[in-house]
């Protein structure tokens, strides 16, 4: 028998306030006919004045508790990924923890930009497989509308805020792909593109804070290389073919980006969970709040084998294969 981290609750959080393509083209050269046909984005959320990453976290964990029949005392560990975080230290999860109530355990912050929340769970994963933690709540969340340039349409159109989070727990297995929970998790790292998808700013640097710069080009380019090579890598890994996932659930950056792997990939679209349009790019945010979305929707259901991917700034990319 080996352990399994078991997904048992989901949770999103969205801020109130949406920007339109609309009102974008009101202050930068744009149009929203230009955005739909370059990123398929209609809109996105943006959080208010004063409200936090560790806001957005905070009600997204307490849905995702809820969801799964939990109260805070019954957590072991805290596991937050974010590239926003509400100061420079302490981890904007120790906040996370302290609105929660939780008191005892651990909370810490994890930095893998787009990627993060797959570098969450796959940390989640390993202390859970070890025997270190029983339950552990996984969260992305990020203010990325903190880091914009709101005069380069080459980037201010991609970004939005929110938060999603997931629930783990321990639960047995017999240690074949049929399994409940998470089957494996793969993460890699290639500091070779470090400039093409960076923020200009940074304690260390002399800049507190900067703005998001981005060769887009180059990153939807090796986007859909590698996010392809993940799927593959996943299915190997489990002795599975790409006909046995029942949805991919992938970091929503562009849909020219999610439709590029779908084709190299053949995989039918109508097996993809698809949030762009209204959610953007949430950075460590955007896998969480799909997978909510087809949970809540109930297109992801028990049972269903569910393939998350992702690829951010640094270059860092990677999968978790999970049965639901």
């Amino acid at each position: 028998m080996i352990i399994r981290s078991r997904i048992i609750g989901c949770g999103a959080y969205l801020p109130e306030r949406v920007i339109t393509n609309a009102e974008l083209a009101e202050q930068v050269d744009t149009t929203n006919a230009w955005i739909i046909e370059r990123t398929g984005i209609l809109e996105r959320h943006v959080a208010a004045t004063g409200e936090l990453t560790s806001d957005l976290a905070t009600q997204a964990a307490k849905r995702a508790l809820a969801a799964a029949g939990l109260t805070a005392v019954a957590l072991d560990m805290i596991i937050l990924a974010t590239a926003t975080p509400d100061h420079t230290f302490p981890a904007t999860a120790a906040k996370v923890q302290s609105q929660l109530g939780m008191k005892r355990g651990a909370a810490f912050d994890i930095q893998a930009v787009c990627s993060g929340f797959i570098y969450a769970l796959t940390v989640a994963d390993q202390f859970i497989r070890n025997a270190q933690a029983h339950t552990v709540l996984v969260i992305g969340a990020e203010t990325f509308s903190r880091l914009l340039d709101w005069t380069d349409r080459n980037t201010c159109i991609l970004f939005g805020d929110g938060a999603g989070a997931v629930v783990l727990r321990a639960e047995p297995g017999v240690g074949d792909s049929q399994d409940n929970g998470i089957l494996s998790a793969h993460i890699h790292t290639d500091g070779r593109y470090y400039d093409l998808l960076y923020v200009d700013g940074g304690p260390s640097s002399g800049r507190s804070t900067g703005f998001l710069r981005m060769i887009g080009k180059d990153v939807f380019r090796y986007a859909i290389v590698h996010l392809a090579n993940m799927v593959g890598e996943a299915l190997t890994a489990n002795h599975l073919t790409l006909a046995d996932i029942d949805w991919l659930v992938p970091h929503q950056a562009n849909r020219r980006i999610l439709d590029g792997t779908a084709r190299k990939l053949g995989l039918p679209a109508d097996k993809v969970i698809i949030t762009v349009a209204h959610h953007a790019n949430t950075s460590a945010a955007s896998i969480p709040l799909a997978l909510n979305e087809g949970v809540a929707d109930r297109r992801i259901r028990p049972g269903h084998l569910v393939l998350l991917e992702a690829m951010g700034g640094g270059f860092t990319w990677g999968a978790c294969l999970v049965r639901i």
